[in-house]
């Protein structure tokens, strides 16, 4: 662990040390899905998650191809996106794909700005700047492509004073269940294929600034049947954290392997989102029907004490109360961290939620990964994928 936080300490070292920052980020504006029936994942993502009701595009705002369901928590604003006809190119990822994210878009202060910066360092255009106005002000965004079809929007609304953007009118329910507790997204993980993440690592250095601050190999991450490896970039001001991950040569086929079997690509793996109260945020999520990967054996409950050392005086959670849950636990030299994973949210293995509590721990818990990743395997033993 000691070498994992070391890595941590350079990386953030080298981070603050460039004081111009070429694509300065301000936090994750937005995350878009692609779905097959954005009405019915709305209902679901609200009774499963608690999201709430925030912004609407469709027939009734004059989007004649496409209709928007806006969904907020905390900071996350989570953007379903459907097709209304069948000739529409969306159709086209969602018959290779399924439900999944197509768009991690990005709050800036200048979309312009963003998208010329990286652009000239060799990104790839999703679509160039952009001008979107209302009575309400205007939106700027721009965006360029990132692994597989999935693409980063850069948006900046600083000229905004609508509910979410041009286009969109407030979404008014009366149904809206209690929040869950999410805060913020604190991570998003995407899957690359083999041999390709330090293709991808090298792409965030040089095409958005990133770092790479956390490493992991087929060494600490793998189990008696799968492996992979991972890389964790982040930009300058630490807000904005993308683990890029790959397979690794094993016994038996690893998650990220079945990952791009039924996503039939590289995609974004999972959404991390922070809670203050992990008890109290997984508690109501069960009550809500969501589901959770197969708790860890008693022994690695029995080891918390010894792996949380010195961190054990500052826990304030009831060991007992973690294991009723299955919630995971890990520290470094900073602090502890909780976790805990649900199931895939649709049919093909593919996007999860992950949710976090920091207590101080800056790491994404290497100390759980053996565990989470024989949680997954009995999974993928079910499913007859491993």
């Amino acid at each position: 662990m000691k070498k994992d936080i070391k890595s941590v300490e350079y990386g953030l070292e080298k981070i603050f040390e460039g004081a111009k920052d070429f694509l300065p980020l301000l936090g994750t504006d937005y995350v878009e899905l692609y779905v097959g029936n954005a009405k019915q994942a709305a209902h679901y993502y609200k009774t499963a998650f608690g999201f709430e009701s925030y912004a609407y595009k469709g027939l009734e705002t004059g989007s004649k191809d496409t209709v928007s369901y806006v969904l907020k928590q905390g900071k996350i604003r989570l953007v379903l996106t459907s097709p209304l006809n069948s000739k529409h190119p969306i159709n086209d990822h969602l018959r290779k794909h399924g439900d999944g994210v197509k768009v991690i878009a990005l709050w800036v202060e200048d979309a312009r700005s963003a998208w010329e910066e990286t652009t000239k360092r060799g990104a790839k255009s999703y679509f160039e700047p952009r001008v979107e106005k209302d009575e309400y002000g205007e939106v700027v965004r721009s965006g360029i492509y990132t692994y597989g079809e999935t693409v980063h929007v850069f948006v900046e609304r600083k000229n905004y004073n609508g509910v979410f953007m041009p286009g969109f009118v407030e979404w008014k329910s009366d149904y809206n269940p209690p929040t869950a507790g999410f805060k913020y997204v604190d991570h998003m993980v995407g899957n690359v294929g083999w041999g390709e993440m330090n293709q991808w690592v090298e792409w965030y250095e040089k095409v958005m600034g990133f770092v790479n601050f956390l490493s992991f190999d087929d060494k600490q991450i793998h189990t008696e049947y799968s492996a992979l490896m991972s890389k964790v970039m982040s930009n300058g001001n630490g807000r904005i954290k993308f683990p890029i991950n790959e397979p690794a040569k094993a016994k038996k086929k690893s998650q990220i392997e079945e990952y791009l079997d039924f996503y039939e690509g590289q995609g974004v793996q999972h959404i991390a989102v922070a809670t203050d109260d992990i008890i109290k945020t997984v508690q109501r999520l069960k009550d809500y029907g969501v589901e959770f990967l197969p708790p860890p054996p008693q022994a690695y409950y029995d080891m918390i004490p010894e792996r949380l050392g010195e961190h054990m005086k500052m826990m304030k959670e009831d060991i007992k109360e973690l294991q009723k849950l299955s919630i995971l636990v890990d520290a470094d030299e900073e602090g502890y961290l909780l976790q805990i994973f649900t199931k895939p949210l649709q049919d093909r293995p593919t996007l999860f939620i992950e949710i976090i509590q920091r207590m101080g721990a800056k790491g994404f818990g290497a100390g759980n990964f053996k565990a989470l990743f024989e949680s997954i395997e009995r999974e993928q033993a079910r499913r007859g994928t491993l």
